[in-house]
């Protein structure tokens, strides 16, 4: 298993992009390999908690993976946490 956690950049649907803080991981069970974790933007706003498909998640050194939202919860009056798939191969 292979795991990043640091700063990242999610770029929604219409390019706009958001940084924040990534959580992520691979996972290899029963011989399919997949990768995913957790998103907590520095911003929240209606674009950022509408995302779903067509996303991708940019690492330092422009590593970039494609992602979908799988789910948003509330974290503070003011921050969410987006839980992703990844597609594709990790970046990390």
């Amino acid at each position: 298993m292979t795991n990043y956690s640091g700063p990242a950049r999610l770029t929604l649907a219409d390019g706009t992009r958001v940084s924040g803080m990534a959580s992520l991981s691979t996972n290899q069970r029963g011989g399919v390999d997949g990768w995913g974790g957790t998103f907590r933007p520095d911003e929240n706003n209606e674009n950022v908690r509408d995302a779903g498909d067509g996303l991708s998640l940019e690492l330092p050194y422009d590593q970039v993976g494609e992602v979908a939202v799988t789910g948003v919860r509330k974290l503070l009056a003011t921050q969410i946490l987006m839980s992703l798939a990844g597609r594709g191969p990790a970046p990390f």
